[in-house]
């Protein structure tokens, strides 16, 4: 079965009166060479298991049980349930979930479906979610080594933004806190059915095996990168003053032990740099 054949595709979902969900972000891939570069890209191999989010009918699904030794897929549409029934029915290596992952209990799921393998992710996200999702499977500390996944081209331009630039924000910053991010390819608009506004792109995050702070600083310091970037347009100082309460001389003999100038603002400061800055601060 062909799940990349529009005609395939149009014959599957009429006979499951299935329609798409413009709240739930349905795109489903038609480019038959997508599904395989994500799963070669994305660490689905021998002794490895992956978790997917969101299946569609089983276009990436059935290659990453092609290739990983199991698939748990975490989907919130019941509707797909009978169509993956069909589209997958050739797989024994394939465990699905109807739920929504960002209420599902994950760290369970992959001890009870990983055990002793490997794990990654790879998904197709709704990019009404993507960000939200992303920072819950970091912050999660799960188990996982990668994160693949296809997001909004704007999106993964900001995600994989290198921090201390104009491009870099919030949602920048946690990223490379956690991992290491990686833009692999971009996939046109019209790749998918029904086609969105917008195309898109595959990225990869690497995970640390270490957090680079502990639990108290982790939180001070994400505490300041979002005040900062909530105010991004004005100065450090500023922004962490109005947002933190912190005193603005606390912040300009912080800055100026970093050669910062007292004029900076958080967009310019590079990772180590606003480590840093949060240990200082968080140590007055």
């Amino acid at each position: 079965m062909e799940l990349t054949n529009i005609g395939t595709v149009k014959d599957i979902l009429g006979r499951h009166g299935f329609s798409f969900s413009k709240g739930l972000g349905q795109n489903f891939i038609i480019d038959p060479t997508i599904c395989p570069r994500i799963a070669e890209n994305g660490n689905a191999a021998p002794g490895w298991g992956v978790l997917e989010i969101g299946t569609g009918i089983g276009v990436l699904t059935k290659e990453l049980a092609l290739r990983a030794d199991k698939v748990a897929a975490v989907e919130i549409d019941s509707r797909l349930l009978p169509i993956l029934e069909e589209t997958l029915a050739d797989f024994d290596n394939i465990k699905i979930y109807n739920e929504d992952v960002m209420k599902c209990d994950l760290m369970g799921l992959i001890q009870r479906e990983f055990d002793c393998l490997r794990v990654a992710v790879c998904a197709n996200l709704p990019y009404y979610i993507t960000s939200p999702i992303i920072m819950m499977l970091l912050e999660s500390r799960l188990p996982i080594e990668s994160i693949t996944v296809m997001v909004q081209k704007e999106a993964a331009q900001r995600l994989c933004a290198q921090v201390g630039t104009r491009e870099s924000g919030a949602i920048t910053v946690g990223v490379n806190y956690y991992g290491t991010p990686k833009k692999l390819f971009g996939v046109s608009r019209g790749s998918f059915m029904p086609s969105p506004n917008v195309d898109s792109a595959v990225i990869r995050i690497d995970l640390n095996k270490e957090p680079r702070l502990s639990a108290e600083e982790e939180r001070f310091f994400f505490r300041m990168v979002k005040s900062g970037f909530s105010q991004r347009r004005k100065t450090l100082s500023n922004a962490l003053s109005s947002m933190m309460g912190i005193g603005k001389q606390e912040v300009y003999s912080a800055l100026s032990s970093l050669g910062l100038p007292e004029s900076a603002r958080i967009e310019q400061l590079d990772m180590d740099r606003l480590i840093q800055l949060s240990q200082l601060l968080m140590n007055k």
